[in-house]
C-alpha cells in the first residue's frame, strides 16, 4: 500500500509528510474539519516560531488513471514562519491561510480533515473523492521528522 492511497491517517514521513502504518504504531485517525475547532488551533499559535510543511499533488495516480496526466507536486518540508495571522474559510473544503510579517500569505485550500497530533501538530489534509491525499499544511513547534 502506498502512502497517498492509504486510508485517511497522518503518520510521519512518505508523501505529503505521511506514513503507512504497521501494527506496532498506534492508529491514528483523522476526522473532519470543524471550523472552529481548527480556528481556534491556527489562532493558538500565532506569534510564535513554528516550523511548516506544505505539499500538494495530484498523486502518482493521475499517471496511471485514464486521462495520463503528469502529476503535479509542491513540496515545502521545515521551513520556519512566525503567522501574524492564520484563518480558515469556505464552505468546505476548506481555505487556510498564514499572514507573515512581511505582508506575504502561506495558503492551500481544499482541505477537508485534520488532526492534532501527540506532538501538537496540527496537520490538515485535502482528500479527493477516492479519499487520495491532495493537500498537507501542517505546522509544529518542533521540526517535523525526516
Amino acid at each position: 500500500m502506498n502512502s497517498i492511497t492509504h486510508s485517511r491517517s497522518f503518520g510521519t514521513r512518505g508523501r505529503l509528510g505521511y506514513a503507512t502504518h504497521d501494527a506496532r504504531r498506534r492508529r491514528r485517525s483523522v476526522v473532519p474539519i470543524d471550523v472552529s475547532t481548527v480556528q481556534a488551533e491556527l489562532e493558538r499559535r500565532v506569534g510564535h516560531d513554528l516550523f511548516m510543511h506544505l505539499e500538494t499533488t495530484t498523486g502518482s495516480y493521475t499517471a496511471l488513471g485514464p486521462e495520463k496526466r503528469t502529476p503535479v507536486i509542491a513540496f515545502v518540508r521545515n521551513a520556519p514562519v512566525r503567522p501574524e495571522r492564520g484563518s480558515i474559510t469556505g464552505p468546505g473544503p476548506y481555505r487556510v491561510g498564514l499572514k507573515l510579517p512581511s505582508g506575504g500569505w502561506i495558503y492551500a485550500e481544499g482541505l477537508t480533515d485534520f488532526e492534532v497530533s501527540e506532538r501538537d501538530e496540527l496537520l490538515l489534509a485535502g482528500h479527493d473523492a477516492e479519499g487520495n491525499i491532495t493537500v498537507a499544511l501542517q505546522l509544529s513547534a518542533q521540526p517535523f521528522r525526516e
